[in-house]
This record gives C-alpha cells, sequence and structure tokens, in this order.
C-alpha cells in the first residue's frame, strides 16, 4: 500500500545550520500490516512518518502511495476543536470534505464513538475529558474518513500512565480488525504486542526490522540490542540520617510516571521507605537504586548496605509491621552478600 524509496529529509535551523533528520530509508508496507516505528529521541521517527503522511516533503526519494488509498493521521497532541463537543468534532470533516448531511454524520460519528468506547461522552467538551478520552475521540474523528491507512505519532506519549491502556486497547483492536497502521511509539512493549514488523532507527537511518520476536529477541545489530534491552536507573547514596524523604519519594513518583509504571509505584515507595525505618541508624552508607527494563516491564529496587554483613531486613528485632508491608510490595526478595555489604533486591 505504501513504498518509501530512498528518502531524506534534511532542515536548515535557525543559526543556518544543515541537519539531516533522515538518511537515504526504504521499505514497503503491504495492506493489513502495523509497523511499529521505533528508536530513541531524535533519531528521525517521526519526521519520517510525516513524511509518509504528507506533512513534510522529503528532502530526496519519494513516498508512493497505491493510487485513491485513503490517510488518516492521529497526533500526540489530541488537537480538539475545543470549543466544539466531541460529536461535532468527529461530524466536522465528513459533513465538510464528504458532504454528509447532519443525519447521516452523525450516525457515522457514533457508529466510531462506540468503536472507541466513547458513545456516551458524545455531548461532553474536551476540556471536560480525560487525556485517554480525548486521544481516543480524535482516533474515533480519524476512522470517521475511513482511512485505509492511519500513521499515528505517539499516540500515548501525552498521556498520564493510567489512561494509556486505553488507547492501547483500541489500537489493539484495530490491529486485529485488519487496519493498516504506521505507528511512531516509544512504548516497547506496546510495539511488540502489536506490530508485525518494527523499524528501528538511528541517527535518522533505517538500521534493522524484521518481527517483533526478531527484533526484540534476537536483533542483528549491537545498537538495537543496546536500545531494546535498555534499563532506566534511579539512584540514592545516604550517608547519614540527614536526607530529604519527602524529596526521595517525590523523584521516585516522577520516575514511575516517566516510565509509565504508575501501577508500581505505591510499591516501590513502601519498599524504599519501610528499608529505611529498617536501616534506622546509617551507621554505614547506604545505596539505593530502583531499575526499570522497558522490555521485559521488570521493575526492581536494590538496596546495597555497605560495610554490613546482614540485611536491615533479616537482623534481630526487625519492625515486623515493616516487614510485612514490604513483603506485601514485593513480588520476591534475595539477599546476596558482596564484597562493599549486603545487597537486598526487591521484584515489584
Amino acid at each position: 500500500m505504501i513504498t518509501v524509496s530512498h528518502l531524506s529529509k534534511g532542515f536548515v535551523s535557525p543559526d543556518g545550520d544543515w541537519t539531516q533528520a533522515v538518511k537515504d530509508v526504504s521499505f514497503h508496507v503491504s495492506g493489513g500490516e502495523v509497523v511499529g516505528i521505533i528508536g530513541s529521541s531524535g533519531s528521525g521517527k517521526s519526521v519520517l512518518l510525516r513524511c509518509m503522511a504528507g506533512l513534510e516533503q522529503p528532502t530526496e526519494g519519494e513516498v508512493i502511495l497505491t493510487p485513491g488509498v485513503k490517510i488518516g493521521m492521529v497526533f500526540q497532541q489530541f488537537n480538539l476543536f475545543g470549543h466544539l463537543s466531541v460529536l461535532d468534532n468527529v461530524t466536522l470533516a465528513p459533513m465538510k470534505l464528504l458532504g454528509l448531511g447532519r443525519g447521516e454524520a452523525n450516525e457515522l460519528a457514533m457508529e466510531m464513538l462506540r468503536h472507541v468506547g466513547m458513545a456516551e461522552h458524545a455531548q461532553r467538551m474536551p476540556a471536560s475529558l480525560s487525556g485517554g478520552q480525548q486521544q481516543r475521540a480524535a482516533i474515533a474523528r480519524t476512522l470517521a474518513m475511513k482511512p485505509e491507512i492511519l500513521f499515528m505519532d505517539e499516540p500515548t506519549s501525552s498521556l498520564d500512565p493510567t489512561m494509556v491502556d486505553e488507547v492501547q486497547g483500541v489500537v489493539r483492536t484495530l490491529a486485529q480488525e485488519g487496519m493498516t497502521m504506521i505507528i511512531v511509539t516509544h512504548e516497547m512493549r506496546f510495539a511488540r504486542d502489536t506490530s508485525s514488523r518494527i523499524l528501528f532507527m538511528h541517527e535518522g537511518q533505517l538500521l534493522e526490522e524484521g518481527t517483533p520476536g526478531k527484533i526484540f529477541g534476537n536483533p542483528s545489530l549491537p545498537q538495537t540490542l543496546a536500545f531494546v534491552n535498555r534499563i532506566h536507573h534511579l539512584v540514592f547514596d545516604i550517608v547519614n540520617s540527614d536526607f530529604d524523604l519527602y524529596d526521595m519519594t517525590s523523584k521516585i513518583k516522577q520516575f514511575c510516571i516517566r516510565y509509565s509504571i504508575a501501577e508500581k509505584m505505591d510499591s516501590v515507595t513502601h519498599v524504599v521507605e519501610e528499608m529505611l525505618v529498617l536501616i534506622s541508624d546509617f551507621a554505614t552508607p547506604v545505596h539505593i537504586e530502583v531499575d526499570h527494563s522497558d522490555l521485559k516491564q521488570e521493575t526492581s529496587v536494590v538496596v546495597l548496605q555497605r560495610e554490613v554483613e546482614i540485611s536491615a531486613l533479616e537482623k534481630p528485632g526487625t519492625d515486623e509491621l515493616a516487614v510485612i508491608l514490604i513483603r506485601n510490595a514485593s513480588q520476591n526478595i534475595s539477599v546476596e552478600q558482596t564484597p562493599e555489604g549486603v545487597k537486598t533486591i526487591f521484584e515489584i
């Protein structure tokens, strides 16, 4: 349905420098495919998508669409008209561009809103909706134009983590129904579970492509392996009892929100706070690390008590309530003796 042939795109910055955002990219998308485009920020994936959707003109190369094919675009910022109801947002384009009458447009709009679980919100104004609801309304608006190819640019990046799943559910349903989609996303689990093929962009180049099983399970290039296996870290080093617990818990919450693990926020916070209660005297330095893997969706808390031989979790006279809270918040707990001290690892 769409062929990208030797596409390059460059920009002149305000200070006159030339930036090559996309470099000689070629690939083909067949009908019914769901192609996920992944890569780090600045890798050129969104610029590539905008060129494919006709929103940017390539510097070199071309995008070839099957003649007569209709395309639709879903943006990360929703772009709903704030002065119109959800229903009117969805009916506007079919009435203006397709020439539908009010009754026919309303019927079409309600069908699309039902499809994304938004029919009951048809008369509400965008400002009264959550981010997830606004994005679902934006998807319904795009679907009302009956596109055959759907482009999505980071459709979940502007959402609170608690709202991500509802939008991803809609996308999965469209994929199951055979909608051709090209999706730029930073959500690795979403890309793996939804896509039939993955494109990995790196420094403007299409570095590797393949099935989700290949890209996430057995990538050919070290750059791909490093990207899909990346682990995010949040580190605290405590040398005495004079530390800012409020600042620490605030950073943990920000970390969980940033990496879409808000559902684990309370458990991570409880483990850290209660371990600090158990350690209490801080006679030796304590190193705390919160780790999260995008691909495996695994989260852990590591507490290294330096220069000691027994974990605060196991020492005699330990606060039983703190231990109960820690165990309830953890899926698994292991203790290791290292040259630096005792390391307690909590899988969340």
